[in-house]
């Protein structure tokens, strides 16, 4: 089967709560075999025990806390190779890694990403929460202020990896020991903080996965 062959029939797989380095090397895994045209375009849908992970913009300053002390803390540590600055994964948040091949899908990182946002926004607004994008700052937003889910990309030879995470019923709190995403003055929200109540993970997955699909499929 070759690269294109295998691309050709997207697959979406629900894991459960996963610690981080084990789906990121099944994220690897899989891109390794979709490039060899061994295995479909996939997206991962999971949750995390809590992580902080630092992409490739990190900054000095933006994690509040010493890695030994984050650890102390009940936190896994991680530099990994995406976009973006510093950020939390943890229960009660979905997390999404799309494996794909973007000469399928436009061969546009930016169009990808506008993409991914619009599929988020567009499964907020089946549960009523008016999300929207903004401009010139990846994720997803309420407004200028309230940021509801984030997105940091990696890419090789036009091969994706890494994603978004929404939070949904997460705990909230869990965000303090960094600033996250590396933007001051900026609040993250939930779904339950939002609604006032808390989420059927699995309807959200649902609603999330149906407008992966659409976007990707």
């Amino acid at each position: 089967m070759d690269r294109a062959s295998a691309a050709s029939a997207l697959q979406v797989r629900r894991l459960g709560r996963v610690p981080y380095a084990e789906a990121l090397e099944l994220q690897e895994d899989l891109r390794a075999r979709l490039g060899r045209g061994e295995a479909p375009e996939t997206i991962l849908l999971l949750e995390h025990p809590d992580v902080i992970t630092y992409g490739r913009g990190a900054k000095d300053g933006n994690t509040l806390q010493s890695d030994t002390d984050l650890r102390r803390l009940g936190y896994d540590v991680f530099q990994v190779n995406r976009g973006g600055d510093v950020t939390w994964h943890g229960p009660g948040q979905l997390v999404g890694y799309p494996l794909l091949d973007l000469e399928r899908h436009g061969a546009d990182v930016h169009r990808y990403l506008r993409a991914l946002e619009g599929a988020l926004v567009g499964a907020l607004a089946g549960f009523g929460i008016d999300a929207r994008r903004r401009e010139g700052y990846a994720g997803v937003w309420l407004d200028e202020r309230r940021k509801i889910a984030s997105i940091g990309v990696g890419l090789r030879r036009w091969l994706t990896l890494h994603g978004f995470a929404l939070n949904v019923n997460c705990d909230l709190a869990r965000f303090d020991v960094i600033v996250p995403c590396g933007l001051s003055g900026v609040r993250m929200v939930s779904m339950a903080s939002v609604l006032g109540r808390e989420l059927d993970f699995a309807e959200v997955m649902d609603c999330v996965e149906d407008a992966l699909r659409k976007a990707f499929g």
